[in-house]
């Protein structure tokens, strides 16, 4: 490979390894992505089936709602099925596909079945948002053992019966983006958390494992990691304690769960096909480096 002063770039694979010849074909196939007149196709998720779990509410449904703008067919699993169905209805009344699927992350049985039914429904499932979380706060010296199993149980176990139930349909079409939603507090710890904020770390850890597993079939997992994000959970927060949040973050704000939703659209789309076994801080600066 040799470069001019210009930073123009030129590839000569004769005699190269089969890896530069695959990196030449994503070249071309970028290069296809412009039109003689200057303006950007973006591939984006058009098209794609998205399962996001924790759907019903909150940072899931504004993931579902943002994919569904990009075009993804949807996959709404949660366990509150009225919820579902409105941010079914906001999908369509926009114009989207999507279906609703009663799933409770924290059962095996019931991950491996809603999953089936998904891939009878549309086909595949091609981007998987792990979202579906509980917490259940308190010093760990008044933690219960069940208060500690139901976190991990649901925030880490639910993550892992449904990577491994989505990730044949992904396998064979060697495609796939998978995007586990992590927390700040999984990678600083938090007083009070400490179930939440071991099912967060270990998630992070769950992606970069996965991620070097499957990454020879084209197959993406990276995470992203909310700092404070204004949704159902945090409106119960008085205003001083959301002051002093505030004043904490180099921001200056909480977030929304759309800001959020957009990075997971970003990770699952066409155009982040070379991130993986990334962590993206959404946080304002909260945790920086």
């Amino acid at each position: 490979m040799t470069a001019s002063g210009n930073n123009d770039v030129i590839f000569v694979t004769q005699g190269k390894a089969a890896s530069e010849d695959r990196a030449l074909a994503a070249i071309a196939y970028n290069l296809q992505l412009t039109f003689a007149n200057g303006d950007e196709l973006m591939p984006g998720v058009t098209g794609r089936v998205a399962l996001v779990t924790g759907a019903s509410q909150g940072i899931g449904r504004a993931c579902a709602l943002a994919l569904a703008e990009g075009g993804a067919l949807i996959a709404l699993a949660a366990r509150n099925e009225e919820k579902l169905a409105a941010v079914a209805k906001e999908i369509t009344d926009k114009g989207g596909q999507a279906a609703t699927f009663r799933m409770d992350v924290s059962n095996e049985a019931d991950v491996k079945s809603v999953v089936k039914a998904v891939i009878e429904r549309f086909g595949k499932v091609e981007i998987l948002v792990n979202n579906a979380g509980v917490t259940k706060d308190t010093l760990l010296m008044r933690m219960k053992k069940e208060d500690w199993d139901s976190v991990i149980q649901t925030n880490l176990s639910g993550a892992f019966y449904t990577t491994q139930a989505v990730i044949g349909s992904m396998l064979k079409p060697r495609w796939g983006r998978i995007i586990n939603i992590t927390s700040v507090f999984g990678q600083t710890g938090q007083a009070g958390q400490a179930n939440y904020a071991a099912s967060k770390a270990g998630l992070i850890g769950f992606t970069m494992a996965i991620a070097r597993e499957v990454a020879s079939r084209n197959i993406t997992v990276n995470a992203v990691a909310p700092g404070y994000i204004e949704t159902a959970m945090t409106e119960v927060l008085s205003a001083e304690l959301k002051s002093k949040v505030n004043e904490a973050i180099p921001l200056g704000r909480a977030g929304t769960d759309m800001e959020v939703a957009h990075a997971v659209r970003f990770l699952a789309s066409e155009e982040a096909s070379y991130i993986t076994g990334h962590v993206l801080k959404v946080n304002g600066g909260m945790l920086m480096g």
